[in-house]
């Protein structure tokens, strides 16, 4: 059985439809379980059913992937089979969004300041039918205008945490978020804990901690984890009795190098989450 835990559709910021990503999914990965698992948005949840059950062969899991902070620094935090309509749960993900509208505005002059002649509407014509506008779709903006290859160079070089035209927004706790899912009846597993600046944070002794109050899985085999990181996290999570996730996190043609299936996770491991 090939399962694939964490994927993005063009609701956030992947550009497949919901309806493609699952279509590929199965027709040209050959997953059996795939979850869509969009920035901090459900509104792709229904359509990926929908195309399931017409496809056949095929579960969808319906989850998340949240922005949270922990101790200053950024942590993604992905959410299962979770009640999309518990009501402090949506507020706090309205709050985030909020967060990344708020920021459009205020990195768009940053880019302006910087010479690079982007409009809002520059960035929402690109974004289309994403919930929110964010940083991939600013790239994607600069990227149509000629002044960059890629969304890659189009962070390393302005968007990313120290580049020139960087801007915070609001993010959710982590330890709030998880016990929101476990309220709304979802499992919480930390995306790529060892990527970019969460591995900073992020050990066994907060593993534990989270563990406490209710996370249920790391997401141990990931493109951005090499082989070291991965026997290291997949120890950790071990010791703990945690889940131990794999997953592709695929964007369609936003994010290369991540296909769909690029990693999976184990079906033992899926039912321990999932059942």
């Amino acid at each position: 059985m090939r399962i694939d835990l964490h994927t993005h559709s063009n609701r956030s910021d992947g550009t497949d439809t919901p309806a493609e990503l699952v279509r590929n999914a199965r027709e040209r990965a050959g997953l059996d379980i795939v979850a869509l698992t969009d920035h901090d948005s459900t509104a792709g949840w229904e359509e990926a059913q929908a195309t399931a059950d017409d496809v056949g062969g095929i579960r969808v899991v319906r989850g998340i992937e949240i922005s949270t902070r922990y101790a200053g620094a950024s942590v993604h935090l992905l959410g299962y089979e979770f009640d999309p309509s518990y009501a402090p749960l949506v507020e706090e993900l309205e709050r985030v969004l909020g967060g990344r509208d708020d920021r459009l505005p205020l990195t768009i002059a940053r880019l302006n300041e910087l010479g690079y002649a982007i409009t809002e509407e520059d960035v929402r014509a690109v974004a289309a039918d994403a919930i929110s506008s964010g940083r991939p779709h600013i790239a994607d903006a600069l990227i149509a205008k000629g002044y960059i290859a890629s969304r890659e160079e189009a962070f390393a070089t302005l968007l990313s945490p120290g580049k020139p035209a960087y801007v915070d927004r609001y993010a959710a706790d982590l330890p709030r978020a998880i016990e929101l899912l476990v309220a709304a009846g979802g499992c919480a597993v930390i995306a790529h804990p060892w990527a970019r600046e969460s591995r900073e944070v992020l050990d066994l002794g907060v593993f534990a901690d989270l563990a406490d109050i209710g996370l249920a899985g790391i997401e141990v085999d990931h493109n951005d984890h090499d082989a070291k990181d991965r026997e290291a996290l997949a120890g950790m999570a071990d010791e703990l009795g945690l889940i131990r996730t794999g997953s592709s996190d695929y964007h369609g043609t936003g994010k290369v190098g991540f296909p769909l299936g690029a990693n999976l996770t184990d079906p033992e491991q899926f039912a321990r989450l999932l059942g």
